[in-house]
Order: C-alpha cells, then sequence, then structure tokens
C-alpha cells in the first residue's frame, strides 16, 4: 500500500508540473511603462472553431474586465487607475492551437519625454545637467563636437522619473572651444537634445609627430594625451583610443589621415 500510495504521488506531482509548463506556453506577456495608449490585441477563433482564442487578460496580477470575446479589442489600462510612468505587466491567456497577437506593443516602451532645467560645463570636463518629466529609463548619450562631427564621449543610463534629477559624467577636453550636447532616443529613432555647452580649454594645442604630411616608420606620438583616431586612404578605421603614443609600425605603408585635439591631419608610413 506505501507503494501504491507513493506513485499516486509522483503522478500527481508530475501532472501538477506538466499543467504548469502548458499553461506558461498559453500565455503571452507584454512587459513595459505606461505612456497613456492603450493597447489593442488581434483574437483569432479557437482552433476547435468554438469560441474565442483568448479566456483571460491580467494586468499587473488583476484580471481585466474589457470585453474580450470578440475578435479585436482593446486593454483599457483606465480601468487600473495608472498615471503615466507606472509599470506595466499583461499577460494574455490563450488556448492550444491558436495566437493572438499584439498591435501595438511599442506604446509601452519608454519614450523620450525628458525636458531639461539646466545643464553646464566645468574647465575640468564636467558635464551636469538636470531633467524633469522623464518616462521610463532611456541612456543619456553625451556628444562632443570635433573633427567636424558630433562624437559619443560618455553615457549615462536615465532615472526615468518626472521629478527634477541631476546627472554628472567627466569628459575629455581638446584644446579651444568645446562644444557638446546630449541626446536621448527612444524606439521611434527620433533623438531629443539637450541644449548645447561650450568652454573654453586654454591648454596650449596638441602636437604629433611627425607632424602633418610629415614621415615615420613606427609610431605616432603626441606632445601631451589626447584622443585620436587614425583612418587609412579609403576610410577604414584603423586605431582609436585615448593616450601620448600610437604603435602604426605594422600600418602597411601609404598615407593615413589622424583626428587628435581638435585637429585632422596626416602622416606617411614608410
Amino acid at each position: 500500500m506505501r507503494r501504491v500510495g507513493l506513485l499516486i504521488l509522483i503522478f500527481v506531482v508530475s501532472m501538477a508540473v506538466t499543467d504548469r509548463s502548458v499553461k506558461a506556453d498559453n500565455e503571452i506577456k507584454v512587459e513595459g511603462i505606461f505612456q497613456g495608449e492603450n493597447l489593442f490585441i488581434m483574437n483569432p477563433f479557437a482552433s476547435s472553431g468554438v469560441g474565442f482564442c483568448i479566456y483571460e487578460v491580467q494586468v499587473n496580477g488583476k484580471t481585466s474586465s474589457d470585453e474580450i470575446n470578440c475578435s479585436a479589442f482593446e486593454i483599457d489600462f483606465s480601468a487600473f487607475h495608472m498615471k503615466p510612468g507606472d509599470p506595466v505587466n499583461v499577460v494574455i491567456k490563450h488556448k492550444e492551437g491558436c495566437t493572438p497577437k499584439v498591435l501595438n506593443a511599442n506604446v509601452l516602451k519608454p519614450k523620450t519625454t525628458f525636458n531639461t532645467t539646466q545643464i553646464k560645463i566645468d574647465k575640468a570636463g564636467n558635464i551636469s545637467w538636470t531633467t524633469k518629466d522623464e518616462i521610463g529609463s532611456l541612456p543619456f548619450i553625451v556628444e562632443q563636437f570635433k573633427w567636424k562631427k558630433w562624437i559619443t564621449v560618455a553615457q549615462v543610463e536615465g532615472k526615468g522619473v518626472p521629478t527634477p534629477t541631476n546627472y554628472t559624467v567627466k569628459v575629455n577636453l581638446h584644446s579651444g572651444i568645446n562644444k557638446f550636447r546630449i541626446k536621448q532616443t527612444d524606439y521611434t529613432k527620433k533623438p531629443r537634445y539637450t541644449p548645447e555647452v561650450t568652454v573654453n580649454n586654454l591648454q596650449p594645442d596638441v602636437t604629433f609627430q611627425p607632424g602633418n604630411n610629415g614621415k615615420t616608420t613606427g609610431s605616432v606620438t603626441f606632445s601631451r594625451s589626447t584622443d585620436y583616431e587614425i583612418y587609412d586612404f579609403y576610410g577604414k578605421r584603423l586605431a582609436k583610443g585615448t593616450g601620448t603614443m600610437v604603435n602604426v609600425s605594422s600600418f602597411p605603408k601609404g598615407t593615413y589621415f589622424i583626428n587628435y585635439d581638435s585637429k585632422s591631419e596626416s602622416f606617411e608610413k614608410k
């Protein structure tokens, strides 16, 4: 009897595990941030031909009272008294042999909504800025204008809260006037920018050896530490970094273009 009872217990536990796995396979989960818009769902017929595919929708653990017995319906978040920025966790439970479709899941992705209340930079290269009205965490990308283009020089993860938030990051300055801006880009791929800030670095210009149009066999050296990029004649970048020297001994003979400090010049590898 004990052996029979043990077998029955194992069977019951096994069935319970199996039931949970099947149930998980028949769920669609959508997570994100409430941005003021509702979700729209396509709800096909069940594979049996009787009734519709979805039998329950949960929002943040609570069952939705929306009418789901139709081919398309809307999940109305206002019934859950949500505010923009609130986390959203939607679970759509459906029958086997059919698959519902969420038409606009992007509305729960973070959007770039911040407003800049202040931004400044000091002579040591510390950029600080304050934002408000953030909804959802997105990275802030710090860009510096040099070598006739905007270049990413730092990244800070946004807090994603509507209250005023302070950020600070250290950047490298080149000689002369430095110009910076900060951007944030969401799923629409359209960036939002802070105002630009500038600072005048009074350190002397950086120079390099062998000098503009000069020749070298082994290395390029700078008069002090600087950001640099080196490109070949076809525009392929071969080196990038920060320092006082670049070993170019392995480069084939030819002409190379070098960006450093705030300058764009060239040299020849012999």
